[in-house]
């Protein structure tokens, strides 16, 4: 069987439309062409969380894990990995990213830690993967440092909060 590749996005006349635009008319994964969009700006916000032990939480509320400091380093693999998008998701643009910013949220009452991230450019496709890409691989980041204190810990609730720019607007979380 031969493939055939087609260079637009454009569904075939008569062929059944898709709001998966990672795919062909034909169903063949494609990588979406953007070049005759307007470059915009363009943000993303993403959340997820990571849930442990008291005693873990404590070593990362107070520094003291054996590690070093965890949250600096999540937030630099956070923002290196936003960087990084275009070769872990097979069909995402490389992006020139103009910001990244991780901040966490310590919450001691459910010993929790929740990460949110901003990622901002200025082109032709949105920025969300890079955001939920930097938000997974921060919490990954406090799990591989905390692992040895807490195999039990939970990432959880990784979602898209906010994504603003391009021809759809601006979209919030409801």
């Amino acid at each position: 069987m031969k493939a055939t590749r087609k260079s637009s996005s454009k569904a075939a006349p008569g062929a059944a439309s898709s709001p998966l635009t990672h795919f062909d008319p034909a169903g063949q994964a494609h990588m979406v062409d953007v070049g005759a969009k307007a470059e915009t700006a363009r943000v993303a916000r993403a959340s997820g969380q990571i849930r442990m032990a008291p005693a873990t939480f404590e070593l990362i509320r107070s520094g003291s894990a054996k590690k070093g400091d965890v949250l600096g380093i999540a937030r630099i693999a956070a923002i290196q990995a936003s960087k990084r998008t275009s070769e872990l998701i097979p069909l995402c643009h490389p992006l020139a990213l103009t910001r990244v910013a991780a901040e966490f949220t310590l919450d001691e009452k459910k010993h929790r830690v929740t990460l949110e991230v901003t990622a901002e450019t200025h082109g032709r496709t949105g920025v969300e993967m890079e955001a939920l890409t930097a938000v997974s691989v921060g919490l990954l980041t406090i799990y591989d440092m905390c692992k040895a204190a807490d195999r039990g810990m939970v990432i959880a609730d990784i979602k898209l909060l906010e994504k603003i720019g391009g021809k759809s607007g601006h979209w919030t979380v409801k």
